[in-house]
C-alpha cells in the first residue's frame, strides 16, 4: 500500500496526487488515448493546440470529449512553435478555446532535427505570455542557469529534458537534473526522453516533482499497460527518495553485525 496519501504535488496554487503527467499525442485511436491516460492515473494531460482539435475545428473529434475538462486539468502545449511570436498566439488561441484557462506548456523548439528548446525565444516567449496573465510551465534544456533565470522570470513550473523529445534514452544528464531539483523553489519536472519505467523511477529518486511524458506510453507495444508501469514507476521512485537511500559504498558490507558472534 503506498505511503503517498498526504504527499501532494502544487501547481499554479492547485494540488494534485499524482506527479505523472501524460499527453495525448501519437494513440492509435481516441478510445485507447482515453483508455491509457486513465489507467496513467494523471490528473494533468497536455494537448498540442497545433496539432489536435480542442473544438477550434468543429466538423472534426474533439480530444475534449474523452478527457473531459472538469475531471483533468488540460495543459495546452506549444509542441510545433519554433519562434517566440507563434507559441505565444498558440497560448492565447488555447486561453480562447478553454474559457480563459490561463496554465499552458510552453515550448520553443530550436530545429526538427533534435527538437531541442531554443532557449532564447523561450524566454523571450515566457516573459510576454507571464506579463499577460499566464501561469506558464516551461519546457527548456538541463541547465542549471536557464532554469534558475525562468522560475526568477516567474513560471510556475521548470521542465528540463532528460533526453531528446521521443528518443526513450532516458536521463542522459543526472549531475544537472540534481543541481536544477537542488536549487528550485518552483516545482521540477522531468520532460522528454523517458523511454521506460525505472527512467521514471530514476527522475524522481533524484528528487524531481514529476515526470511528464507521451511517447514512452503511446509508443509501446502496448500502451495502456505501459501507462500502468508509469503509474507505479512513479509511486516507486518518489517513496524511495523520500526514504532516503543508503550511502554508495565501494566495498561489500555484511547485511548481519558480526560483533558478539560466536566462534
Amino acid at each position: 500500500m503506498s505511503n503517498l496519501t498526504n504527499d501532494t504535488l502544487t501547481i499554479a496554487g492547485k494540488t494534485y496526487s499524482s506527479r505523472l503527467l501524460v499527453g495525448t499525442g501519437k494513440y492509435k485511436d481516441m478510445q485507447e488515448t482515453r483508455q491509457a491516460i486513465e489507467t496513467s492515473g494523471a490528473e494533468i494531460i497536455t494537448i498540442a493546440v497545433r496539432r489536435t482539435n480542442m473544438g477550434q475545428n468543429a466538423d472534426e473529434p474533439n480530444i475534449l470529449d474523452i478527457l473531459p475538462p472538469d475531471r483533468y486539468t488540460i495543459l495546452p502545449n506549444t509542441a510545433g512553435c519554433y519562434d517566440a511570436k507563434t507559441a505565444v498566439r498558440t497560448c492565447k488561441l488555447a486561453r480562447e478555446l478553454l474559457d480563459g484557462h490561463n496554465l499552458v506548456k510552453l515550448e520553443v523548439l530550436g530545429d526538427e532535427k533534435t527538437l531541442f528548446p531554443d532557449v532564447i525565444q523561450t524566454l523571450s516567449a515566457a516573459e510576454e505570455l507571464i506579463k499577460d496573465g499566464f501561469d506558464i510551465m516551461v519546457y527548456t534544456n538541463d541547465d542549471p542557469i536557464i532554469a534558475r533565470e525562468l522560475e526568477q522570470m516567474g513560471c510556475v513550473a521548470v521542465m528540463p529534458l532528460a533526453a531528446p523529445i521521443g528518443s526513450g534514452l532516458g536521463i542522459r544528464n543526472k549531475l544537472n537534473i540534481m543541481t536544477i531539483v537542488e536549487n528550485a523553489k518552483v516545482p521540477i519536472i522531468v520532460d522528454a526522453g523517458v523511454g521506460t519505467a525505472s527512467d521514471a523511477a530514476v527522475a524522481m529518486e533524484l528528487g524531481c516533482d514529476g515526470v511528464l511524458m507521451n511517447t514512452a506510453i503511446a509508443a509501446a507495444q502496448q500502451p495502456v499497460l505501459m501507462a500502468s508501469a508509469m503509474r507505479k514507476a512513479i509511486e516507486a521512485g518518489r517513496e524511495a527518495f523520500l526514504a532516503g537511500r543508503m550511502p554508495a559504498k565501494r566495498f561489500a558490507s555484511a547485511s548481519s553485525p558480526i560483533d558478539g558472534l560466536f566462534f
